[in-house]
């Protein structure tokens, strides 16, 4: 175990660092290039509608307009999506959600452009609402697609549920209402689009997956991939938000259209309605223990809002599925899942993946029980934690780890979890702790194609060249590379040239996301290492005289008893150019489970928070994590990651909701959407890294980008409950709710029916 909050002086600053704190880095929407144009795209004014009839002629005879583009203008596919093409490039016949795009245009300043889009004659028959997934599913209901409402279903069972609950002693059940969150990334969707000479397509665009966002446009412009070169970084943030495409159809119909450079760039208010958000889900459990503390019977019902189309909602659902008894082995289970389609914003791929959601319903569970039962949250959770063996939580074959038990074990240490809640000067704030438990998988899981490989060589500069076809989306990447390169190599950082983000000049890798970029990154270089070290060494034996056994690769060259014999760039003039690549998948469970995972990452949380009876308002004042995630491979990137994703969940917990009324955004602008700030953010966060695998582990460091986001809100849930005696069971938490559950609490107090929890980390 390893404190990282005491121990950062011993990371090295990251490669980008100083270009982003000085604000000297470029990013992909900061580019201007000759002879460039603005485009602007028009979107929906209805969430239902059925367009009778476009008129762009007013528009096209606007002076410094250069193009105005519809559906009669995408040459290939009118369609895009991640896993099916439902989403329209421009709408034609009807619009399913007020970000549905039907017309866009190009012109030679942003105004213009702006001014052109009003010029723009759409007329709609108005079709009715569906902003309910329970009414969506009603039979009677309008499709709004052809296959219905329900985009995707997903189950789990073992053991036989019914039975289960019939020899429970307690039965806890309860719906978790879980709110539509937004990515709110600092750069916004953008980007720059270039017809080359050569008749090729250079795409400058925000991206988690360029090899991906390739194959769609090349879809969708029905040209052959080899001639569409996408650069994905840099970029100001994704959190998976930028996984799907968005502006990229659009710039790039309109630069083949003009033969001209083409720059869109979505204001926040575009983005806000265009963008996709996290799934909005409704989550009922029933969950029955023994007297002693075993749970017997897990039963779960989950609705997902995945709104207008698909994108990644069967994957989404299918994670919550699998995550729905977490790390826990509970013998009858049965969950049954559904992604339905509404006229409400898309909701797709979010930081967590599902687990966020179903998480939260699942700790607010067992803490119920371990309230009705009269034992300790923490004593409860150790006594149904899944074994080191045991299969995963959909009865998978997984990697064996006992991870779980690792950092409840530590958090149980936490000194959160061992203060003094006696009675304050101040009667109107009260302060509670609580904690919660989360496992993560990592990768695509079972049955989806998740490829990955890297490459490495000797260029002519004499740098060791160590390319990925993944994207810097601010997770840090580049130092990860730098590290895991530096260490299994021996050279040093300098001596490294690191290519990311570029189609024409990296190999395939794989998305960025699903907390799979540094495993990936190792396990290339446990692959890369020994072949290329062999050729250097090998080079270095031919031109030296000296023997391969004496000699190895370090800083700026090739050793021999601690004296530099050779540089780098030596033996690249002295030699044919020395390069290895490699290609593999993502491990995967060998049980054929939609999604199925086979590595896990788990946290636990602790928390205190204070609660102001008067206002409602809850302050988390301080954050303690457990993280086992493998090694750590860069200790600054792995605190960055934890917390930063801790201050997202506190957002999602507290304060954010991306709310909708009538299938329309109640905000559209962050004056109304509220983030956290550092105002909100605790003052003591605290974040311990369990590097300990199973024996016998060949899997190396798994990715922390999720896990940081997943415990923390039922963990904060609980603390409202410890200082209050109110259980939250719908995000964001309300402050009218605690008022009103707050009052109640010296009511039962005055009248001696709420005795204060004595028993909550007794163990």
């Amino acid at each position: 175990m390893a404190d990282y909050t005491s121990n950062l002086s011993s990371s090295r600053p990251r490669p980008d660092g100083m270009g982003k704190v000085t604000g000297g880095l470029n990013y992909l929407t900061d580019l201007q290039v000759p002879n460039m144009l603005y485009g602007k795209v028009l979107r929906s004014e209805y969430p239902h509608a059925k367009i009778q009839q476009i008129n762009i002629e007013k528009a096209e005879q606007l002076s410094g307009v250069l193009a105005v583009i519809t559906s009669k203008d995408v040459p290939g596919l009118n369609g895009f999506g991640l896993i099916t093409q439902d989403q329209p490039v421009f709408c034609d016949q009807v619009v399913r959600y007020v970000g549905d795009a039907v017309a866009a245009v190009a012109a030679i300043t942003p105004e213009i452009a702006a001014k052109a889009l009003k010029r723009i004659e759409v007329i709609y028959e108005p079709l009715p609402i569906i902003d309910d997934p329970d009414d969506a599913m009603n039979p009677d209901s309008i499709p709004l697609h052809s296959g219905g409402n329900i985009l995707h279903e997903a189950s789990y069972e073992n053991g036989d549920v019914d039975e289960g609950f019939q020899l429970c002693e307690v039965i806890i059940e309860e719906t978790y209402l879980l709110p539509r969150q937004m990515h709110a990334y600092m750069e916004t969707e953008g980007g720059v689009f270039v017809p080359e000479k050569d008749g090729r397509l250079s795409v400058y665009a925000g991206t988690q997956h360029g090899y991906k966002d390739r194959l769609q446009l090349a879809r969708i412009l029905n040209l052959p991939e080899e001639r569409i070169r996408v650069i994905s970084s840099p970029m100001g943030g994704s959190f998976g938000g930028k996984d799907e495409l968005n502006i990229q159809p659009y710039g790039a119909i309109l630069a083949l259209k003009t033969g001209r450079p083409v720059k869109i760039h979505q204001s926040r208010r575009e983005s806000m309605i265009s963008g996709i958000k996290k799934h909005p889900m409704k989550i009922t459990m029933k969950t029955g223990a023994k007297k002693t503390g075993e749970i017997v019977a897990h039963e779960v019902r989950i609705i997902a809002d995945t709104g207008a189309y698909a994108t990644l909602g069967p994957a989404v659902l299918d994670f919550a599925v699998e995550h729905a008894i977490g790390p826990y082995a509970i013998p009858n289970v049965k969950t049954k899942g559904y992604s339905v389609f509404t006229n409400n914003g898309v909701a797709g791929e979010f930081r967590g993946f599902g687990g966020n959601q179903i998480t939260f319903a699942l700790e607010g569970q067992i803490d119920r029980l371990a309230d009705g039962l009269h034992i300790s949250p923490l004593v409860l959770r150790k006594k149904n934690l899944r074994q080191g063996t045991d299969p995963g939580p959909v009865g998978q074959i997984i990697a064996p780890t006992n991870g779980d038990a690792l950092v409840l074990d530590e958090i149980a240490q936490s000194p959160l979890l061992a203060i003094d809640k006696s009675e304050s000067d101040n009667p109107w704030k009260k302060t509670g702790v609580g904690l919660a438990l989360t496992m993560h998988g990592g990768g695509l899981g079972f049955g989806r194609l998740d490829p990955s490989g890297g490459k490495i060589s000797l260029n002519h500069e004499g740098k060791i060249e160590i390319a990925f076809g993944f994207e810097e989306v601010g997770q840090g990447l580049l130092a990860v590379i730098e590290n895991v390169t530096t260490e299994a190599i021996g050279c040093s950082s300098e001596d490294l040239h690191i290519v990311i983000g570029d189609t024409d000049k990296v190999p395939h890798s794989g998305s960025s996301t699903a907390s799979r970029g540094t495993s990936m990154i190792w396990h290339s270089l446990q692959r890369l290492k020994g072949p290329f070290i062999e050729k250097l060494l090998d080079t270095a034996t031919k031109i030296s005289g000296y023997q391969k056994e004496q000699l190895y690769v370090g800083g700026k060259g090739i050793w021999l008893n601690g004296q530099r014999i050779l540089t780098f760039e030596q033996l690249f003039l002295e030699n044919e150019p020395i390069s290895i690549d490699t290609k593999f998948d993502f491990p995967t469970t060998p049980n054929s489970i939609p999604g199925g995972h086979f590595l896990y990452s788990f946290a636990a949380v602790a928390v205190k928070v204070e609660v102001d009876l008067i206002t409602g308002a809850i302050k988390v004042t301080d954050i303690d994590q457990a993280v086992s995630a493998g090694p750590v491979v860069n200790p600054t990137g792995y605190i960055g990651q934890i917390e930063g994703g801790t201050i997202m969940a506190l957002g999602y917990t507290l304060l954010e909701e991306a709310a909708m009324k009538q299938s329309r955004y109640t905000a559209e602008n962050f004056d109304t959407y509220i983030l956290p700030t550092i105002q909100d953010i605790p003052p003591k966060m605290n974040v311990r890294a369990i590097e300990d695998l199973w024996e016998g582990d060949i899997y190396g460091p798994r990715g922390v980008g999720e896990i940081g986001t997943v415990a923390l809100a039922p963990a904060i849930v609980r603390a409202i409950y410890d200082a209050t005696g109110h259980w939250v069971t719908k995000l964001p938490v309300s402050r009218e709710e605690i008022l009103h559950g707050g009052r109640g609490f010296f009511d039962r107090k005055g009248k001696g029916e709420f005795a204060k929890n004595q028993y909550f980390f007794h163990c």
